[in-house]
């Protein structure tokens, strides 16, 4: 199981770990970046529902694998404007596990279709 690696030296956060520590994994599982688009394909409007959306779509990839969230080592999240994190950060409360894994956040210009706020791409590991 991921172990949290929080030194007493670095400021405590509730959203990610500062390191996850992963002794001996019999499986690593690679998640492609996860976006906002429903399986019928349309893609909300709002930042919210994208992000509801994508974590949906990377829980339904590790549930496929026999994993979880709390499976998770490493999170990768994209957002195309700054002024999204807060009401990501909002929609996105309690979808990954506790404790968090380590995790990025990332402004970029634009996503693969311009529709796309969010992407989240992940690392899980599980014996």
């Amino acid at each position: 199981m991921p172990s949290p690696v929080n030194p007493p030296s670095l400021p405590a956060s509730p959203y990610y770990s500062h390191g996850i520590e992963v002794q001996a994994p019999t499986r690593l599982l690679f998640v492609s970046g996860q976006v906002g688009t429903r399986p019928d394909g349309t893609v909300p409007d709002t930042i919210a529902e994208q992000a509801r959306q994508a974590n949906r779509n990377l829980r339904a990839v590790l549930e496929a694998a026999g994993m979880t969230t709390a499976d998770i080592v490493k999170a990768t999240i994209y957002l195309t404007d700054e002024a999204n994190i807060g009401p990501f950060m909002a929609a996105a409360e309690g979808a990954l596990a506790d404790p968090p894994p380590a995790t990025t956040l990332l402004v970029v210009r634009q996503l693969a279709d311009p529709r796309l706020l969010v992407e989240i791409e992940a690392t899980a590991a599980a014996s």
